[in-house]
């Protein structure tokens, strides 16, 4: 149905409104149909659907109208109606305008009231849209809203009438322009805006009236002009007193004017000329939204070429001889635009909007004569036209008032084909329609138009798609942490789809996921002389609005605040019951008078729960009234009132009587939808919810797994209309529809199975331009809207999910996370009272397994996994998190793997996972350092048994790892020897042996910002240190109790191991050592892990790699049982040996170098 009209026919969409009106079966009999109700329309469309199979094809059709009074008044452009009315009867409060006007011109003062001050109020048309302007005057008076301007309707100068309805009541205005209606509320000075008893129509009386207003009047006509009841233009006709006629007749005489649409690339308009005159003169205006298209063509009397005028990027072109000349840009606006192209002799002159600054003047090196023909808007298709020029892509939009050497072409004898010629025209309309108005583009998204569509600009939104409907950002921190997010600032859009915009919020993704939202005042604030009469109040405002704060909130699983308040005989409650001295408000805009750690409507503090206050004759610390410094400090976490918006202290006028309060920022964990899931196990099983409303946009989005082939996630019907989304076959889902235009389908082939029992992810969308499907991360399908076809999706049954209401192709599965339009339905809560159906679904390690990083173990939950990082170097949520400890001069960590010692702690069992008895026939070792340091004991392994592993740096700074298998031999010794490796930049190694075979792997970093952070001066850390499933720093740092480690020395955490954003220059550089080379040190120490180790930098520029085969294999020895401290004493020795030859090699040591 088009806008405002009324189509008689009977299609699919309309087939339960209308039925199809029969025709009459001979050739003299008259059908009559009444309509049971009048209908109000601008145009009827009338659609043959067939035809009488024995008759010649011909229609007839008598349309009556209903009784309707016309009170018309036509103006000139230079006149102008002025009512003026009794104040006695004048109600200031309530005022009702509404007319009908039909405009001949873009740009008109249609009504104007003036008050004192410089209020007032004006309707006027500028570029054809209506503008309703109140203004308040003078802006010291009315600061906050000195100026309202509101626009409504587009095209509005297409010489038909439109309605106009202004209501203003108190300070609520309606302003409705052809039932679009725009509702605001006005700021209360408004109310009392300062009018005179006197309403203009058509125009400002007297020039320089308002200076801020245009002084073009009116130029068309109005019909029954009505204010507050009383019809103006009657009142006119009559001669009354209180209105004052300018130059007007009561009559609407319509200039004859007959514009022509081009409506396709194969439109054109052939007007014939006058061949061989040496003048040319040809004139016309045109109006569309296209950038591109030929306006005008005509091959030149005995010439090989012609001139051309056409529009590029929205720009007049005139081509003539020469390559095209630029005349004015912009005119793809909608607005009639007027352009005059005359040429005489050599001389040659455009012009475009009358305007002497757009136009073009210039002499060609040729005499110019008329041809015969002139083409408008385009070439015909058919035979060898060399007279229009076809290079030029074709005009669509409108053209009016065509000239040919100052005689106007009389369009309808070009209709009747009297004259001229043309293909593919609406003669006597202009059929330009406004595809901006309503505006579809979402979120604030710019719409801009052609011809034939619109598009929308999603461009600094936070939305994408084709009308900027689709959120760009996640839902909540939880939702990106699941894509594998680290802490850090992210925008989250609460309402998906909806329209809260995205805001800023910090996630902290541990193992839990906390948002954290500030506000502007989270500093210790004291308050002094506060009382009753004086009380101090704090707003808070916070980084969102109230609205999507309540969203996140809703979506949590929970939210807390901390509320500190801090007295020195400052009381909170008084008494028991009394009235509170001290409170605060929440979301809800409600007074509350329990504080933090306390529960609402209690009236106490945590200590008065807890029964724990300073005075039990209380229930807050601070009611005690003492002279001293107390507090009543605790978490509030009833969701319902969060956030504090608003704090009360009345209690600090009393002498030496002072408080102080600190508010922290709302801190809400999980979300509640992000794992909400429900188990369909049988075919007939589903969900229904109500219906899902998405008439002119809707989105779908959920995860999915099951094992089934086939199965529909779920439905929703209207009479005719509907919606699907179905796993076709184990690798293709569909999503189907149907709006009217019969029913469509955008499917999604996968190369993989998606019935693997992983969680796979679809996003569905339609909207009046297209529909799109994603799968996972495959290529997105879609499907384009036809043109000008329906485009309301109307359902009006139950939403079926996970089967439909036929109970055919149901689905066996889990469903996740199911969101309509931004709205996420609650599928565990109805699944619990649903047969078939169980809420919640396990298993989701197979599809999130993969995140869990360096040797960490997924673990199953109930809502969701967790990453198990016990047999982990790292640790956090993902096991991704660096764990590097700072090591001053002297310092090292020892792991034992076996307690030999008899005081031994208790320590668990896992602890001592190697025992004497063990033999290891491999170990991977990865780890990272940086050091200037040399020579320097990086890592010693050793056994019961006088083996042992090391890994130290030479005095030149070669990496050397020496393996000793046998006591009985000499240790095996291999040295990289690419680069010295003590040169302040990082390197990452991996030590690898599986029995003879041995694999190292450095990866040297070269970042010059390294470099400037090494010279700073730091002793240095360790990082990331992993022997097999033995993390001794990690156990070290964070299990020293239970774990069978000794820290000798200064030993504290550092962040110098964190991968990504680390700021390698600022956190624990340590301090600046002058002292000796560490080797020093380290002879005199036991130190097993130790070194200069500092932040790892993502960029790889060089690998490498040795494999090399250790030829001396272990034996198989005999053993004997040995005392624990003959074995310390032997690793010990064997370190200082080693130490000692790092200068002067060994006979009967084996070495490789690299």
């Amino acid at each position: 149905l088009r806008t405002h009209g009324l189509s008689i026919f009977c299609s699919k969409k309309s087939q339960h409104m209308h039925s199809a009106f029969s025709g009459n079966t001979n050739s003299d009999s008259v059908i009559y149909y009444k309509l049971q109700h009048s209908i109000k329309a601008r145009f009827l469309r009338f659609v043959p659907l067939d035809w009488n199979p024995n008759g010649r094809i011909g229609m007839r059709i008598e349309v009556y109208g209903c009784t309707y009074r016309s009170e018309v008044v036509g103006f000139d452009g230079k006149s102008c109606l002025i009512y003026t009315f009794n104040q006695k009867l004048m109600n200031a409060l309530k005022d009702v305008i509404s007319l009908k006007f039909k405009a001949m011109q873009s740009d008109g003062i249609l009504l104007h009231r003036k008050g004192q001050n410089g209020d007032h109020i004006t309707l006027k048309l500028i570029k054809g849209k209506l503008s309703l302007l109140i203004n308040l005057g003078d802006t010291k008076t009315h600061p906050s809203n000195a100026q309202i301007n509101i626009t409504l309707g587009s095209l509005l100068d297409d010489q038909h009438w439109h309605s106009v309805l202004i209501e203003h009541f108190n300070n609520q205005v309606n302003f409705t322009v052809d039932k679009h209606t725009h509702h605001f509320h006005a700021k209360g000075e408004f109310s009392y805006l300062d009018l005179d008893y006197e309403l203009s129509f058509g125009g400002i009386p007297v020039p320089g009236k308002s200076g801020t207003l245009s002084h073009r009047n009116f130029h068309g006509c109005f019909e029954n002009i009505y204010y507050n009841g009383v019809n103006i233009i009657d009142l006119a006709r009559r001669h009354k007193s209180q209105i004052y006629v300018g130059n007007m007749s009561f009559s609407c005489l319509e200039p004859r004017v007959v514009p022509v649409t081009f409506l396709s690339s194969s439109s054109y308009l052939a007007l014939p000329g006058t061949s061989g005159q040496d003048e040319v003169f040809i004139s016309f205006q045109f109006r569309t939204w296209n950038k591109e298209g030929l306006l005008l063509s005509s091959k030149l009397h005995q010439a090989s070429d012609g001139f051309v005028l056409y529009l590029s990027d929205g720009k007049v072109k005139i081509s003539l001889h020469r390559p095209g000349k630029v005349l004015s840009a912009g005119l793809n606006n909608g607005q009639w635009h007027s352009v005059s192209f005359s040429a005489k002799r050599n001389r040659i002159s455009v012009t475009v909007d009358n305007d002497v600054m757009s136009s073009a003047h210039a002499s060609i090196p040729l005499q110019i004569y008329s041809g015969d023909a002139f083409y408008f808007g385009g070439c015909p298709n058919s035979g060898n036209i060399s007279e229009c020029n076809t290079s030029f892509g074709a005009f669509q939009g409108c053209m009016r008032l065509i000239s040919i050497g100052n005689k106007g072409v009389d369009m309808i004898s070009v209709q009747q084909n009297i004259f001229g010629n043309f293909s593919d025209l609406q003669i006597d309309l202009c059929g330009i329609i406004d595809r901006c108005l309503p505006n579809y583009c979402e979120h604030g998204g710019g719409c801009s138009q052609s011809w034939n569509s619109f598009y929308c600009n999603c461009a600094n939104t936070g939305y994408k798609g084709a009308t900027c409907h689709y959120p760009i950002y996640e839902q909540s921190c939880e939702a990106y942490k699941h894509r594998g997010n680290t802490s850090g600032f992210y925008n989250i859009d609460s309402d998906g789809s909806g329209p809260l915009r995205p805001f800023l919020v910090y996630c902290n993704m541990t193992d839990t996921t906390w948002t954290i939202i500030q506000h502007n005042n989270t500093n210790l604030t004291r308050v002094k002389s506060a009382n009753r009469e004086n009380p101090h109040t704090v707003f808070f405002k916070y980084s969102a609005s109230l609205d999507q704060l309540q969203a996140t909130i809703n979506h949590a699983e929970h939210c807390e605040q901390e509320l500190a308040y801090h007295c020195k005989k400052s009381r909170i409650l008084d008494k028991p019951d009394g009235m509170p001295l001290s409170w605060w408000i929440g979301r809800t805009n409600e007074t509350q008078t329990y504080w933090g750690g306390s529960l609402p409507a209690v009236q106490k503090c945590a200590c008065g729960l807890e029964g724990s206050c300073i005075d039990s004759q209380h229930y807050c610390n601070c009611d005690a009234d003492r002279d001293e410094w107390t507090n009543d400090t605790g978490f509030l976490s009833y969701k319902e009132h969060l956030p504090v918006t608003e704090i009360v202290i009345t209690d600090t006028n009393r002498p030496n009587s002072e408080a102080a309060y600190k508010l922290g920022p709302l801190l809400c964990r999980g979300d509640r939808t992000f794992w909400n899931s429900a188990s369909f196990n049988t075919e007939t099983s589903y969900l229904h919810f109500p219906t899902f409303h998405g008439e002119l946009s809707a989105d779908v989005s959920f995860f999915f797994k099951t094992t089934a082939s086939s199965g529909v996630f779920l439905e929703n019907l209207g009479i005719q209309d509907f919606i699907r989304i179905e796993l076709y076959s184990p690798s293709e889902v569909i999503f189907s529809f149907d709006v009217g235009n019969g029913p469509s389908e955008v499917t999604v082939q996968s190369l993989t199975s998606l019935n693997d029992n992983q969680w796979h992810y679809v996003k569905a969308e339609r909207n009046i331009k297209e529909a799109s499907l994603q799968v996972d991360h495959l290529p997105q399908s879609s499907l384009g809207a036809p043109p000008d076809g329906h485009i309301r999706l109307q359902l009006n049954s139950q939403l079926f999910v996970g089967g439909t209401a036929s109970r055919q192709k149901g689905f066996l599965g889990c469903i996740r996370s199911l969101q309509l339009n931004g709205m996420a339905l609650d599928l565990e809560e109805r699944a619990k009272i649903t047969p078939g159906v169980e809420p919640g679904c396990p298993g989701h390690c197979s599809s999130y397994g993969n995140l869990c990083h360096n040797g960490g173990k997924c673990r199953e939950k109930y809502s969701g996994f967790s990453c198990d990082c016990t047999l982990s170097a790292y640790s956090g949520p993902f096991c991704k998190k660096e764990i590097s400890a700072y090591f001053e001069t002297g310092t090292s960590v020892t792991y034992n793997f076996q307690e030999y010692y008899t005081l031994a702690k208790n320590s668990t069992s896992h602890a001592s996972s190697f025992y004497a008895d063990m033999t290891l026939n491999r170990e991977a070792i990865t780890f990272a350092f940086r050091t200037t340091r040399t020579p320097s004991l990086l890592l010693y392994v050793s056994s019961f048994y006088k083996e042992y592993l090391s890994v130290i740096l030479t005095r030149s700074g070669s990496l050397q790892i020496r393996y000793k298998l046998d006591s009985h031999q000499d240790p095996d010794v291999f040295s990289i020897n690419i680069k010295s490796m003590a040169d302040g930049r990082l390197q990452q190694v991996k030590i690898n042996r599986e029995e003879e075979m041995l694999f190292v792997e450095v990866i040297h970093d070269v970042d010059e910002e390294t470099m400037k952070a090494n010279s700073q001066g730091f002793i240095g850390c360790l990082s990331s240190v992993q022997f097999n499933h033995i993390a001794p720093l990690k156990a070290a740092l964070h299990h020293s109790s239970s774990a069978p480690v000794i820290v000798r020395g200064r030993f504290t955490e550092s962040n110098c191991g964190i991968l990504a954003g680390a700021d390698s220059t600022s956190n624990h550089s340590g301090p600046i050592d002058e002292q000796e080379p560490l080797a020093n040190a380290i002879k005199s120490d036991a130190a097993i892990i130790g070194g200069v180790i500092a932040v790892v930098i993502f960029v790889i520029l060089c690998i490498t790699a040795i494999a090399i085969r250790i030829y001396k294999k272990k034996g198989i020895y005999s053993k004997n049982e040995v005392k624990g401290s003959e074995n310390e004493d032997s690793a010990e020795s064997a370190l200082k040996s080693e130490l000692s030859m790092q200068n002067t090699a060994s006979e009967n040591q084996k070495e490789y170098f690299f």
